[in-house]
């Protein structure tokens, strides 16, 4: 009966180291991939909410673009124009995005954060272009994956509270932060935008991680790929719209000029909309 009993207790702290090992491999994997954001008003003196009173509360934010390895392992498949396992993942739509967040926090344990309704209309979506127009609602305070807020992610890429105000997302020089359609094929291009070179210089998405980065640790949020957020566009960032046409994005892309790879730009596009410079950056709440 002793011996019995040794061996149901030995099988016990088995479980139990296992499972305390597979949380702590859950807790590494979130700071290896994420930054705690100490929230707080905003610090940068360039940013549009410098001033404004707004404060935010504590969040996580990726380090990188979600790469294509990483929605690949999620959904099943690639839908990015230019391959590579390291490369952001482009040509994915807002609605793609949200439900990436969602099948990925399935795929980990957690809440989901976003409630979809594929059979009904959103009625806040006022485009013209958009036939998709899920319902899609959140799960507040639940523990999974998200796009970040417009507030939250200019908060982040402008050094949250260890900003030092630089223009881009972690230095006052773009090239040092920020791939932008001079800096991202063989040669160094000089001169006006011209779509045509800008092909045959075999330009396109670089691999997440290869520039500085900002005073929080955060890469490519200048540049790179355009990342989307859950916000409507408007023209006010003091008063978020309940409704729109357009999504918010931000941090530029490969493709855009250097003056949207500054943190305060604010960039728009349909939710349906996909291009290959449109990306994203996972969020969760604290």
């Amino acid at each position: 009966m002793r011996k019995r009993l040794m061996f149901l207790f030995i099988a016990m702290m088995v479980l139990v180291t296992a499972c305390s090992q597979a949380g702590l491999e859950k807790s590494e994997t979130l700071q290896d991939r994420f930054v705690l954001i100490q929230g707080g008003s905003a610090m940068n003196e360039r940013s549009n909410y410098y001033g404004t009173g707004i404060t935010l509360a504590d969040f996580y934010i990726g380090k990188y673009e979600v790469t294509q390895r990483e929605w690949t392992e999620v959904m099943g498949s690639n839908p990015s124009q230019f391959q590579g396992s390291d490369l952001p993942v482009e040509m994915v739509s807002w609605y793609d995005v949200i439900e990436y967040c969602n099948q990925r926090s399935k795929r980990e344990g957690l809440e989901s954060f976003y409630n979809i309704e594929k059979s009904k209309v959103d009625p806040d979506n006022l485009s013209e272009n958009d036939q998709v127009k899920w319902l899609v609602s959140l799960n507040e305070g639940a523990n999974g994956y998200r796009l970040p807020t417009e507030a939250e992610w200019e908060y982040a890429a402008g050094g949250g509270a260890l900003s030092k105000s630089y223009p881009y997302s972690g230095s006052s020089r773009a090239d040092d932060v920020a791939w932008y359609w001079r800096n991202v094929g063989d040669e160094y291009l000089t001169g006006d935008w011209n779509w045509p070179i800008i092909e045959s210089n075999h330009s396109q998405p670089k691999p997440v991680g290869g520039k500085k980065p900002n005073e929080l640790g955060l890469y490519d949020m200048s540049g790179n790929v355009r990342e989307w957020c859950w916000d409507w566009y408007g023209d006010d960032v003091n008063r978020p719209e309940a409704h729109g046409s357009f999504r918010v994005v931000k941090g530029g892309g490969w493709i855009g000029d250097v003056g949207s790879s500054q943190v305060s730009f604010r960039g728009k596009f349909e939710a349906n909309g996909f291009g290959p410079d449109q990306g994203f950056r996972l969020a969760r709440s604290k």
